[in-house]
Protein backbone atom coordinates (compact mmCIF):
# COMPACT_ATOMS: atom_id res chain seq x y z
CA UNK A 1 0.00 0.00 0.00
CA UNK A 2 1.35 3.87 -0.82
CA UNK A 3 2.17 5.59 1.75
CA UNK A 4 -1.12 6.95 3.94
CA UNK A 5 -0.75 10.82 4.64
CA UNK A 6 -0.76 11.98 8.27
CA UNK A 7 -3.94 13.90 7.36
CA UNK A 8 -6.94 13.32 5.08
CA UNK A 9 -8.60 16.24 3.75
CA UNK A 10 -11.84 17.24 2.05
CA UNK A 11 -12.66 20.54 -0.02
CA UNK A 12 -15.28 21.98 0.78
CA UNK A 13 -16.77 21.09 -2.29
CA UNK A 14 -16.86 17.40 -1.08
CA UNK A 15 -18.43 18.23 1.97
CA UNK A 16 -21.85 16.33 2.13
CA UNK A 17 -25.03 18.26 1.40
CA UNK A 18 -27.76 15.52 3.32
CA UNK A 19 -27.71 13.89 6.80
CA UNK A 20 -28.61 10.14 7.32
CA UNK A 21 -31.41 8.95 8.70
CA UNK A 22 -30.77 5.42 10.59
CA UNK A 23 -34.43 4.82 11.23
CA UNK A 24 -35.00 4.30 7.47
CA UNK A 25 -32.63 1.40 7.81
CA UNK A 26 -33.14 -0.22 11.28
CA UNK A 27 -34.06 -4.10 10.98
CA UNK A 28 -36.23 -3.99 13.45
CA UNK A 29 -38.92 -0.28 14.23
CA UNK A 30 -38.15 1.33 17.96
CA UNK A 31 -40.81 1.83 20.57
CA UNK A 32 -42.51 5.27 20.19
CA UNK A 33 -41.87 7.61 23.39
CA UNK A 34 -44.72 7.73 25.36
CA UNK A 35 -46.71 11.08 27.23
CA UNK A 36 -45.51 10.72 30.97
CA UNK A 37 -48.94 10.73 32.07
CA UNK A 38 -51.06 8.51 29.48
CA UNK A 39 -48.42 6.42 28.36
CA UNK A 40 -49.69 6.99 25.01
CA UNK A 41 -47.60 7.38 22.18
CA UNK A 42 -45.84 10.95 21.40
CA UNK A 43 -47.31 13.52 18.85
CA UNK A 44 -45.98 16.58 17.21
CA UNK A 45 -48.71 18.73 19.14
CA UNK A 46 -47.20 17.43 22.72
CA UNK A 47 -43.49 18.53 21.67
CA UNK A 48 -44.73 21.31 20.16
CA UNK A 49 -44.03 23.75 23.07
CA UNK A 50 -40.35 22.68 23.41
CA UNK A 51 -39.17 22.19 19.90
CA UNK A 52 -39.59 23.90 16.24
CA UNK A 53 -41.99 22.05 14.02
CA UNK A 54 -39.24 21.34 11.57
CA UNK A 55 -37.14 19.61 13.97
CA UNK A 56 -39.97 17.61 15.23
CA UNK A 57 -40.65 16.44 11.64
CA UNK A 58 -36.76 15.70 11.61
CA UNK A 59 -37.20 13.25 15.00
CA UNK A 60 -40.17 11.41 13.63
CA UNK A 61 -38.97 11.10 10.07
CA UNK A 62 -38.31 7.53 8.34
CA UNK A 63 -36.95 9.30 5.46
CA UNK A 64 -33.47 8.15 4.66
CA UNK A 65 -31.58 11.28 3.90
CA UNK A 66 -32.26 15.32 4.83
CA UNK A 67 -30.84 18.12 2.56
CA UNK A 68 -28.81 20.17 4.64
CA UNK A 69 -30.24 24.04 4.53
CA UNK A 70 -27.68 26.21 2.16
CA UNK A 71 -27.54 28.80 5.82
CA UNK A 72 -26.74 25.28 7.55
CA UNK A 73 -24.09 24.35 5.06
CA UNK A 74 -22.56 28.11 5.45
CA UNK A 75 -22.23 27.92 9.29
CA UNK A 76 -20.71 24.31 8.77
CA UNK A 77 -17.65 25.44 6.36
CA UNK A 78 -16.14 27.57 9.25
CA UNK A 79 -14.52 24.11 9.99
CA UNK A 80 -16.28 21.18 7.97
CA UNK A 81 -14.98 19.37 6.09
CA UNK A 82 -12.96 17.98 9.75
CA UNK A 83 -9.69 16.47 9.17
CA UNK A 84 -9.21 12.47 9.38
CA UNK A 85 -5.98 11.71 10.45
CA UNK A 86 -3.79 8.12 10.61
CA UNK A 87 -2.07 7.95 13.95
CA UNK A 88 1.06 6.78 12.58
CA UNK A 89 3.12 8.27 15.48
CA UNK A 90 0.82 6.48 18.25
CA UNK A 91 0.86 3.28 16.34
CA UNK A 92 4.77 3.67 16.67
CA UNK A 93 4.64 4.68 20.25
CA UNK A 94 2.26 0.87 21.01
CA UNK A 95 4.51 -0.78 18.32
CA UNK A 96 1.08 -2.16 17.01
CA UNK A 97 0.78 -3.56 13.37
CA UNK A 98 -2.54 -1.97 14.02
CA UNK A 99 -3.65 0.99 11.38
CA UNK A 100 -5.65 3.27 13.64
CA UNK A 101 -7.41 6.98 12.04
CA UNK A 102 -9.09 9.58 14.10
CA UNK A 103 -11.77 11.81 12.84
CA UNK A 104 -11.13 15.34 15.07
CA UNK A 105 -14.04 17.27 15.97
CA UNK A 106 -11.66 19.55 18.01
CA UNK A 107 -11.25 21.88 14.97
CA UNK A 108 -14.83 23.42 15.35
CA UNK A 109 -15.23 27.12 17.29
CA UNK A 110 -16.48 25.54 20.63
CA UNK A 111 -13.70 22.89 20.10
CA UNK A 112 -16.18 19.56 20.00
CA UNK A 113 -18.52 18.24 18.08
CA UNK A 114 -21.32 19.69 19.75
CA UNK A 115 -21.74 22.41 16.40
CA UNK A 116 -22.80 20.03 14.24
CA UNK A 117 -26.56 19.86 15.80
CA UNK A 118 -26.39 23.06 17.60
CA UNK A 119 -26.11 25.33 14.28
CA UNK A 120 -29.17 23.22 12.68
CA UNK A 121 -30.96 23.38 15.69
CA UNK A 122 -30.21 27.19 15.88
CA UNK A 123 -31.55 27.67 12.56
CA UNK A 124 -34.90 25.93 12.51
CA UNK A 125 -36.21 28.04 15.59
CA UNK A 126 -34.83 31.05 14.00
CA UNK A 127 -37.08 30.66 10.77
CA UNK A 128 -39.58 29.66 12.75
CA UNK A 129 -39.44 33.20 14.74
CA UNK A 130 -38.15 31.49 18.22
CA UNK A 131 -36.04 34.27 20.14
CA UNK A 132 -34.37 32.59 22.85
CA UNK A 133 -33.30 28.70 23.17
CA UNK A 134 -32.65 26.78 26.53
CA UNK A 135 -30.64 24.13 27.28
CA UNK A 136 -28.63 22.04 30.01
CA UNK A 137 -24.75 21.30 29.87
CA UNK A 138 -22.25 18.85 31.40
CA UNK A 139 -18.78 19.72 30.45
CA UNK A 140 -19.90 22.82 28.73
CA UNK A 141 -19.36 21.59 25.48
CA UNK A 142 -23.14 21.30 24.74
CA UNK A 143 -23.64 25.19 26.28
CA UNK A 144 -20.61 26.64 24.37
CA UNK A 145 -21.99 24.93 21.32
CA UNK A 146 -25.46 25.85 21.54
CA UNK A 147 -24.10 29.70 22.75
CA UNK A 148 -22.07 29.77 19.41
CA UNK A 149 -24.50 28.86 17.36
CA UNK A 150 -27.54 31.35 19.24
CA UNK A 151 -24.86 33.97 18.48
CA UNK A 152 -24.93 33.37 14.44
CA UNK A 153 -28.26 33.68 14.38
CA UNK A 154 -28.84 36.48 16.78
CA UNK A 155 -31.18 34.62 19.20
CA UNK A 156 -30.45 34.74 23.24
CA UNK A 157 -28.78 31.44 25.01
CA UNK A 158 -29.96 30.32 28.63
CA UNK A 159 -27.72 27.21 30.15
CA UNK A 160 -27.97 25.60 33.26
CA UNK A 161 -24.51 23.55 33.59
CA UNK A 162 -24.06 20.98 36.07
CA UNK A 163 -22.90 22.42 38.97
CA UNK A 164 -20.34 19.78 39.40
CA UNK A 165 -18.67 21.41 36.08
CA UNK A 166 -19.52 25.06 36.56
CA UNK A 167 -17.22 24.53 39.61
CA UNK A 168 -14.38 22.25 37.94
CA UNK A 169 -15.04 24.53 34.60
CA UNK A 170 -14.92 28.19 34.73
CA UNK A 171 -13.71 29.22 31.16
CA UNK A 172 -16.13 26.60 29.55
CA UNK A 173 -18.70 29.21 31.28
CA UNK A 174 -16.45 32.21 30.18
CA UNK A 175 -16.78 30.87 26.56
CA UNK A 176 -20.88 30.55 26.76
CA UNK A 177 -20.50 34.33 27.65
CA UNK A 178 -18.03 36.11 25.29
CA UNK A 179 -21.10 34.07 22.71
CA UNK A 180 -23.68 35.83 24.92
CA UNK A 181 -25.46 33.17 26.90
CA UNK A 182 -26.53 33.24 30.58
CA UNK A 183 -24.56 30.62 32.62
CA UNK A 184 -26.67 28.82 35.86
CA UNK A 185 -25.31 26.39 38.07
CA UNK A 186 -27.88 23.74 38.42
CA UNK A 187 -29.40 23.18 40.29
CA UNK A 188 -29.77 26.89 40.43
CA UNK A 189 -32.74 29.17 42.09
CA UNK A 190 -34.44 30.18 39.18
CA UNK A 191 -36.55 27.29 38.70
CA UNK A 192 -39.22 25.78 41.30
CA UNK A 193 -37.08 22.17 40.73
CA UNK A 194 -33.91 23.83 41.35
CA UNK A 195 -34.78 25.83 44.84
CA UNK A 196 -36.40 22.57 45.73
CA UNK A 197 -32.91 20.87 45.64
CA UNK A 198 -30.91 23.25 47.21
CA UNK A 199 -33.13 23.02 50.21
CA UNK A 200 -32.60 19.36 50.75
CA UNK A 201 -28.89 20.05 49.86
CA UNK A 202 -26.86 23.85 49.57
CA UNK A 203 -23.99 21.69 47.97
CA UNK A 204 -25.55 19.50 45.65
CA UNK A 205 -23.66 18.38 42.99
CA UNK A 206 -25.80 18.34 40.24
CA UNK A 207 -26.97 16.24 37.36
CA UNK A 208 -27.60 16.25 33.29
CA UNK A 209 -30.75 15.03 34.18
CA UNK A 210 -31.71 18.04 36.51
CA UNK A 211 -30.56 20.55 34.25
CA UNK A 212 -32.84 19.46 31.80
CA UNK A 213 -35.61 19.53 34.01
CA UNK A 214 -34.70 23.03 34.81
CA UNK A 215 -34.18 24.24 31.09
CA UNK A 216 -37.07 22.29 30.12
CA UNK A 217 -39.66 24.05 32.41
CA UNK A 218 -38.25 27.66 31.78
CA UNK A 219 -38.93 26.63 27.78
CA UNK A 220 -42.42 25.42 28.22
CA UNK A 221 -43.30 27.91 30.06
CA UNK A 222 -43.08 30.73 27.55
CA UNK A 223 -44.68 31.10 23.90
CA UNK A 224 -41.31 32.53 22.50
CA UNK A 225 -38.60 29.82 23.75
CA UNK A 226 -37.74 26.56 23.12
CA UNK A 227 -35.46 24.00 24.16
CA UNK A 228 -32.77 22.60 22.40
CA UNK A 229 -31.27 19.13 23.41
CA UNK A 230 -27.57 18.36 23.17
CA UNK A 231 -27.68 14.39 22.82
CA UNK A 232 -30.07 11.37 22.80
CA UNK A 233 -32.91 12.30 20.69
CA UNK A 234 -33.18 11.27 16.94
CA UNK A 235 -32.65 14.60 15.41
CA UNK A 236 -29.63 15.15 17.37
CA UNK A 237 -28.37 11.84 15.73
CA UNK A 238 -29.54 12.60 12.41
CA UNK A 239 -27.11 15.96 12.08
CA UNK A 240 -24.00 14.69 13.59
CA UNK A 241 -23.89 12.35 11.06
CA UNK A 242 -21.72 14.37 9.06
CA UNK A 243 -19.14 13.04 10.89
CA UNK A 244 -19.48 9.37 9.86
CA UNK A 245 -20.30 10.39 6.38
CA UNK A 246 -16.70 12.50 6.11
CA UNK A 247 -14.77 9.56 7.42
CA UNK A 248 -16.58 7.23 4.92
CA UNK A 249 -15.42 9.41 2.41
CA UNK A 250 -11.41 10.15 3.24
CA UNK A 251 -10.84 6.08 4.38
CA UNK A 252 -12.22 5.98 0.32
CA UNK A 253 -9.36 7.98 -0.33
CA UNK A 254 -6.89 5.59 0.81
CA UNK A 255 -8.42 2.49 0.16
CA UNK A 256 -9.78 1.84 3.71
CA UNK A 257 -12.47 0.06 5.52
CA UNK A 258 -12.76 -0.11 9.38
CA UNK A 259 -12.38 -3.64 10.97
CA UNK A 260 -13.60 -1.87 14.27
CA UNK A 261 -14.81 1.52 14.72
CA UNK A 262 -14.54 2.84 18.40
CA UNK A 263 -16.88 5.76 19.95
CA UNK A 264 -17.57 6.90 23.36
CA UNK A 265 -20.93 7.08 24.59
CA UNK A 266 -22.74 9.21 27.52
CA UNK A 267 -26.31 10.59 25.35
CA UNK A 268 -25.00 8.68 22.02
CA UNK A 269 -24.56 11.86 19.72
CA UNK A 270 -20.64 11.26 18.94
CA UNK A 271 -21.07 7.63 18.76
CA UNK A 272 -24.20 7.77 16.33
CA UNK A 273 -22.62 10.03 14.09
CA UNK A 274 -19.87 7.99 13.16
CA UNK A 275 -21.38 4.93 13.26
CA UNK A 276 -24.31 5.09 11.75
CA UNK A 277 -23.35 5.87 8.34
CA UNK A 278 -20.66 2.42 8.46
CA UNK A 279 -23.86 0.90 10.02
CA UNK A 280 -25.69 1.64 6.77
CA UNK A 281 -22.73 0.51 4.21
CA UNK A 282 -22.27 -2.77 6.71
CA UNK A 283 -26.10 -3.79 5.95
CA UNK A 284 -25.55 -2.74 2.33
CA UNK A 285 -22.40 -5.69 2.18
CA UNK A 286 -20.25 -3.42 1.85
CA UNK A 287 -18.16 -3.84 4.69
CA UNK A 288 -18.18 -5.70 8.62
CA UNK A 289 -16.74 -3.51 10.98
CA UNK A 290 -17.36 -4.34 14.60
CA UNK A 291 -18.90 -1.77 15.79
CA UNK A 292 -18.16 -0.85 20.35
CA UNK A 293 -19.69 1.69 22.61
CA UNK A 294 -17.71 2.52 25.58
CA UNK A 295 -18.68 4.44 28.06
CA UNK A 296 -17.47 5.52 31.67
CA UNK A 297 -17.12 2.32 34.41
CA UNK A 298 -19.12 5.07 37.07
CA UNK A 299 -21.75 5.47 34.24
CA UNK A 300 -22.69 2.07 32.39
CA UNK A 301 -25.83 3.08 31.07
CA UNK A 302 -25.13 0.15 28.47
CA UNK A 303 -23.50 -2.36 30.20
CA UNK A 304 -25.19 -2.38 33.73
CA UNK A 305 -28.69 -0.14 32.49
CA UNK A 306 -31.81 -1.80 32.12
CA UNK A 307 -33.66 -1.48 28.64
CA UNK A 308 -37.14 0.17 29.27
CA UNK A 309 -39.04 3.23 29.62
CA UNK A 310 -37.60 5.94 31.58
CA UNK A 311 -37.83 9.95 32.12
CA UNK A 312 -34.94 11.44 29.74
CA UNK A 313 -35.12 13.97 33.28
CA UNK A 314 -34.83 13.37 36.74
CA UNK A 315 -37.87 15.04 37.59
CA UNK A 316 -39.94 13.37 35.07
CA UNK A 317 -40.75 16.25 32.38
CA UNK A 318 -39.56 14.77 29.77
CA UNK A 319 -41.78 11.97 27.84
CA UNK A 320 -40.92 8.52 28.31
CA UNK A 321 -38.47 7.09 26.07
CA UNK A 322 -37.40 3.19 25.52
CA UNK A 323 -33.56 3.20 26.26
CA UNK A 324 -31.09 1.73 28.20
CA UNK A 325 -30.93 3.31 31.49
CA UNK A 326 -30.16 3.61 35.29
CA UNK A 327 -32.89 5.14 36.40
CA UNK A 328 -33.68 9.12 35.54
CA UNK A 329 -32.71 9.35 39.37
CA UNK A 330 -29.41 8.21 39.07
CA UNK A 331 -27.06 10.78 39.99
CA UNK A 332 -23.64 9.53 38.91
CA UNK A 333 -19.99 10.13 40.78
CA UNK A 334 -18.25 13.29 39.59
CA UNK A 335 -16.02 12.05 37.07
CA UNK A 336 -13.97 14.14 34.61
CA UNK A 337 -16.37 13.24 31.66
CA UNK A 338 -19.07 15.64 32.76
CA UNK A 339 -20.56 14.81 28.95
CA UNK A 340 -20.62 11.02 29.87
CA UNK A 341 -22.69 11.62 33.15
CA UNK A 342 -26.08 11.08 31.94
CA UNK A 343 -28.33 8.43 33.38
CA UNK A 344 -29.96 7.16 29.66
CA UNK A 345 -28.84 6.87 26.59
CA UNK A 346 -30.24 7.18 23.12
CA UNK A 347 -33.22 5.43 22.40
CA UNK A 348 -31.29 4.60 18.94
CA UNK A 349 -28.04 3.37 20.23
CA UNK A 350 -29.61 1.44 22.83
CA UNK A 351 -32.18 0.03 20.29
CA UNK A 352 -29.56 -1.00 18.03
CA UNK A 353 -27.45 -2.63 20.66
CA UNK A 354 -30.18 -4.66 22.23
CA UNK A 355 -30.44 -6.06 18.01
CA UNK A 356 -26.77 -7.20 18.72
CA UNK A 357 -25.57 -4.55 16.06
CA UNK A 358 -23.24 -2.74 18.39
CA UNK A 359 -21.31 -4.40 20.86
CA UNK A 360 -20.71 -2.15 24.26
CA UNK A 361 -17.45 -1.89 27.02
CA UNK A 362 -16.90 0.31 30.58
CA UNK A 363 -13.63 1.77 31.16
CA UNK A 364 -12.54 3.20 34.51
CA UNK A 365 -10.98 6.88 34.54
CA UNK A 366 -7.65 6.17 35.15
CA UNK A 367 -7.11 3.83 32.34
CA UNK A 368 -8.68 6.23 30.01
CA UNK A 369 -6.72 9.65 31.18
CA UNK A 370 -3.20 7.27 31.20
CA UNK A 371 -4.06 6.23 26.94
CA UNK A 372 -4.73 9.99 26.54
CA UNK A 373 -1.48 11.27 27.93
CA UNK A 374 0.14 8.59 25.27
CA UNK A 375 -1.87 10.15 22.62
CA UNK A 376 -1.46 13.28 23.20
CA UNK A 377 2.13 12.46 23.60
CA UNK A 378 2.24 11.37 20.49
CA UNK A 379 -0.03 13.13 18.32
CA UNK A 380 -0.08 16.33 19.85
CA UNK A 381 -3.69 16.54 20.64
CA UNK A 382 -4.86 16.61 24.05
CA UNK A 383 -8.26 14.88 24.13
CA UNK A 384 -11.36 16.26 26.09
CA UNK A 385 -12.04 13.76 28.88
CA UNK A 386 -15.03 12.39 27.23
CA UNK A 387 -13.40 10.70 23.83
CA UNK A 388 -10.35 9.35 26.10
CA UNK A 389 -12.55 6.46 26.65
CA UNK A 390 -12.69 5.79 22.90
CA UNK A 391 -8.60 6.40 22.82
CA UNK A 392 -7.95 3.78 25.78
CA UNK A 393 -10.75 1.22 23.78
CA UNK A 394 -8.50 1.30 20.62
CA UNK A 395 -5.24 1.12 22.47
CA UNK A 396 -6.73 -1.42 24.07
CA UNK A 397 -7.27 -3.20 20.63
CA UNK A 398 -4.01 -1.86 18.78
CA UNK A 399 -2.20 -3.80 22.12
CA UNK A 400 -4.53 -7.04 21.26
CA UNK A 401 -2.99 -6.48 17.88
CA UNK A 402 0.73 -6.52 18.45
CA UNK A 403 -0.27 -9.86 20.37
CA UNK A 404 -2.13 -11.31 17.16
CA UNK A 405 0.13 -9.53 14.46
CA UNK A 406 -3.13 -8.22 12.60
CA UNK A 407 -3.11 -5.93 10.68
CA UNK A 408 -6.80 -4.05 11.51
CA UNK A 409 -7.91 -1.04 10.21
CA UNK A 410 -9.46 0.86 13.99
CA UNK A 411 -10.97 4.12 13.32
CA UNK A 412 -12.45 6.26 16.58
CA UNK A 413 -13.15 9.94 16.94
CA UNK A 414 -11.76 12.26 19.02
CA UNK A 415 -14.85 14.41 19.09
CA UNK A 416 -12.82 17.06 21.21
CA UNK A 417 -9.96 18.88 22.38
CA UNK A 418 -9.24 18.88 26.11
CA UNK A 419 -7.99 22.64 26.19
CA UNK A 420 -10.61 23.87 28.58
CA UNK A 421 -10.29 20.44 30.83
CA UNK A 422 -7.03 20.80 32.23
CA UNK A 423 -7.68 20.67 35.66
CA UNK A 424 -9.01 16.72 35.19
CA UNK A 425 -5.37 16.37 33.61
CA UNK A 426 -3.88 17.99 37.05
CA UNK A 427 -5.85 15.39 39.04
CA UNK A 428 -4.48 12.85 36.94
CA UNK A 429 -0.49 13.72 37.47
CA UNK A 430 -1.16 14.89 40.93
CA UNK A 431 -2.48 11.30 42.27
CA UNK A 432 -5.98 12.74 42.95
CA UNK A 433 -7.75 11.08 40.38
CA UNK A 434 -9.69 7.46 41.10
CA UNK A 435 -11.67 4.90 39.56
CA UNK A 436 -15.34 5.17 40.86
CA UNK A 437 -16.76 1.61 41.40
CA UNK A 438 -20.12 2.24 40.86
CA UNK A 439 -22.26 -0.51 43.71
CA UNK A 440 -24.94 -2.77 42.18
CA UNK A 441 -26.95 -1.57 45.30
CA UNK A 442 -26.88 2.15 44.10
CA UNK A 443 -27.90 1.05 40.41
CA UNK A 444 -31.06 -0.47 41.86
CA UNK A 445 -31.94 2.10 44.12
CA UNK A 446 -32.38 4.44 41.35
CA UNK A 447 -34.26 2.10 39.12
CA UNK A 448 -36.31 1.43 41.97
CA UNK A 449 -38.38 4.83 40.80
CA UNK A 450 -38.28 4.01 37.12
CA UNK A 451 -42.02 4.14 36.01
CA UNK A 452 -43.83 0.34 34.87
CA UNK A 453 -44.93 0.68 31.71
Amino acid sequence: MAEIPTKILLDESEQPTQWYNVVADLPEPMAPPLHPATHEPVGPDDLAPLFPMAIIEQEVSTERYIDIPGEVLDVYRLWRPSPLFRAHRLEQALGTPARIYYKYEGVSPAGSHKPNTSVPQAYYNNAEGVTKLTTETGAGQWGSALAFATAQYGMECEVWQVAASYRQKPYRRAMMQVWGATVHSSPSDVTDYGRQLLAEDPEHTGSLGIAISEAVSVAAADPNVRYALGSVLNHVLLHQTVIGEEALLQLAKVGETPDLLVGCTGGGSNFGGLAFPFLREKWAGKMNPTIRCVEPAACPTLTKGEFRYDFGDTAGMTPLMKMHTLGHGFVPDPIHAGGLRYHGMAPLVSHLYELGETEAISIPQLECFGAAVQFARSEGIIPAPEPTHAIAAAVREALACKETGEEKVILTALCGHGHLDLAAYNSYFDGEMVDMDLSEDAIAAAMADVPTV
